[in-house]
């Protein structure tokens, strides 16, 4: 009975969606209070009910119960529990229930807290809500339903892809589902917004900790998903531009310049043309990556592989979706005033450069995801975009934006002197002149854009600091602290980057038992390799004894792991981190007593992971110190 009282919960939650959908467009046209007011408490049972459903699944996954379809196909008795649990989103209909859940949980949430907007525009914008919610629903109880029973029960499960067997699936989908599904919000706000023509900076606050938690839980996600990749497939690289990669990243920028403009609408109540528009591109984007990876006409380790039917479901409702909040705003548009005026060198101005380039940049991204797709689908030839492309275009302008981003915060709103930034950015200009000298003394030769990556990171870390200076730091908002630990983050983040790909060391040999090997500072010795067998897989493991120095000798231990359910072989890489980088170890195919080993020495490359974890960090401060910020001026009111 758990996976029909899953589907009736489901069901019953689209019934809900629907009603709130009648109840919200007939408040709105005839000025019904009474439906107007039923819209809270629909939106909040909904996501009651969907909230149940998805810890049905779960519930399923967990006892393995072998007679539903869908734990059959992505699961298996002999799996560790972790896996059974993370197993539930490893899939496309678990991940879409995972969608759907958030989504109502979130409108439900928007339902019980939110009391600046006007009655009107809030019930806009849950309507709007509805709408999206609607066809998710219709996806998955008609195309995708995650609880269909077949008869009889299999013997035994398929088992789950071996390359999502481990701990980063129990985070990794999550968080960015969490960061899609706030950018839904958003949209829904902008709708609501443009339907009571009602975009002012009001809106902006309500909308904004959405913006900024989705924004946060995107990082994670990305981050979280480079390093995972990053361990798991054995290449040795973070970052492959792969197309389901690009389509995590690709919301991301749009947040990115959506928070800024958020931000500038809600304190200046200036952009708010651009505000509402980048709401409508930053879900756009998460709608195009649900496209990508679940139509099927990707063949990616990320994508779910499933059939063009369901692709065609979704790129509907991508059509729909956004090219009737497309409509709406043109039709709109027009009835958004201005708002106040900045001159172009002040705050504003920086952010919308900052704008622009992260616009540049997504552009770029864009393209160099759907081309090959398009080419293909005409000429039927098949066409890869790399990260020889990605670097040369995306690269240089994601070194502007740093620039920009330095001196943004040192700016002064409405209006400032250009000779007085100059005056305010002593400080960074010395610290990237130092840098600079310091790579032409010490350094060997390396390309322009590490070497400007590392300049600039060096003078993005000063600049991010400049917020507290002259401040007295107990009194300083935590929003503040916040913007200051996002900025100094994406220092190190590009730091990192520009250190792996100047200075990363790679040794290809084929080695047999007492062999040494020296790579980076570290010595590596062969030992040999021994079988050993895990809870659901068997693997050869090899034994390196690795030296630097007068160190103590430490010993890792790569492995080739060889899955029986479904039948697959892995890469396990052994990886030893120190304060200077890490040793980065893979054990490859043997024969003839010799054995393939891959060693990499990244100098610095944890920078990159420590920076995703400081701007998320930045992120979170910045969210409490506005919501606290808020509360404090709803309470003034209330009280005056």
């Amino acid at each position: 009975m758990i996976a029909e009282t899953g589907l009736a919960a489901l069901w019953l939650a689209a019934a809900l969606c629907a009603l709130q959908l009648v109840f919200g467009i007939m408040a709105l046209r005839n000025g019904r209070a009474d439906l107007g007011r039923a819209v809270r408490p629909v939106a909040i049972v909904q996501g009651i009910l969907t909230a149940i459903a998805f810890l049905m699944l779960i519930w399923l996954f967990l006892r393995t119960d072998l007679s539903v379809e869908l734990v059959a196909r992505n699961s298996h008795s002999a799996k560790p529990w972790l896996y059974k649990f993370a197993g539930t989103w490893g899939n496309h209909e678990g991940s879409m229930l995972l969608w759907i859940a958030v989504m109502a949980i979130s409108g439900a949430l928007v339902a019980i807290f939110e009391r600046r907007l006007k009655e009107n525009t809030l019930i806009a914008t849950l309507t709007a809500q509805a709408v999206i919610g609607l066809g998710f629903y219709a996806f998955l109880l008609f195309a995708s339903n995650p609880f269909a029973r077949q008869s009889p029960p299999a013997p035994e499960g398929q088992g789950l892809n071996p390359l999502l067997q481990d701990p980063g699936l129990a985070f990794h989908p999550p968080t960015l589902y969490f960061g899609y599904v706030g950018l839904s919000v958003a949209f829904s706000f902008a709708v609501g917004a443009l339907v009571t023509r009602d975009v002012d900076a009001v809106f902006a606050r309500a909308m904004r900790p959405w913006v900024l938690g989705s924004w946060i839980f995107l990082t994670l996600g990305i981050a979280a998903g480079s390093y995972w990749a990053y361990y798991e497939l054995g290449w040795g690289g973070w970052w492959f531009w792969d197309p389901v990669e690009n389509a995590s990243l690709m919301p991301w920028l749009a947040a990115t310049a959506l928070l800024h403009s958020a931000t500038v609408l809600a304190t200046r109540d200036s952009l708010r043309a651009w505000t509402v528009m980048l709401a409508v591109i930053a879900f756009s984007m998460s709608m195009i990556g649900t496209f990508l990876v679940r139509s099927g006409i990707l063949t990616s380790v990320h994508a779910f592989a499933v059939d063009p039917q369901r692709g065609s479901f979704i790129l509907a409702l991508l059509v729909l979706y956004i090219g009737g909040a497309l409509t709406l705003f043109g039709l709109r548009v027009g009835t958004v005033r201005e708002g106040a005026q900045f001159e172009p060198v002040s705050r504003e101005g920086a952010l919308v450069v900052n704008n622009l380039l992260l616009s540049a940049i997504l552009g770029i991204v864009l393209v160099g995801t759907l081309y090959p797709l398009a080419v293909e689908a005409v000429s039927g030839k098949q066409l890869s975009i790399g990260p020889p492309y990605f670097n040369a275009t995306a690269g240089p302008l994601a070194l502007l934006l740093v620039a920009a981003m330095a001196a943004g915060p040192l700016l002064r709103w409405r209006r400032d002197d250009w000779r007085k930034l100059v005056s305010r950015l002593s400080v960074p200009l010395l610290m990237t002149a130092l840098a600079l000298a310091a790579l032409v003394l010490f350094a060997s030769p390396i390309g322009i854009l590490p070497t400007l990556g590392l300049v600039l990171a060096a003078g993005i870390a000063a600049a991010s600091l400049s917020p507290l200076w002259k401040r007295n730091l107990r009194r300083t908002p935590l929003f503040i602290y916040g913007m200051v630990i996002a900025h100094f983050g994406v220092g190190v983040t590009l730091a990192g980057m520009a250190f792996e790909s100047a200075f990363t060391e790679e040794v290809l040999v084929a080695s047999s038992p007492g062999e040494s090997h020296a790579v980076g500072p570290y010595t590596v010795r062969f030992d040999g390799t021994e079988p050993i067998a895990g809870p659901n897989w068997t693997a050869v493991e090899a034994k390196l004894t690795v030296a630097r120095g007068d160190r103590a000798a430490r010993t890792l231990r790569p492995q080739s792991r060889m899955f029986p359910t479904p039948e697959t072989e892995t890469s396990e890489a052994a990886i030893l981190t120190s304060w200077d980088g890490q040793l980065y170890t893979v054990l490859g195919n043997g024969g003839g007593g010799r054995w393939q080993l891959r060693l990499w020495w990244k100098p610095f490359v944890t920078l990159i992971w420590l920076g995703g974890g400081l701007i998320a960090l930045g992120g979170l401060l910045a969210l409490i110190g506005r919501v606290r910020r808020e509360r404090r001026a709803i309470e003034r009111e209330l009280y005056a």
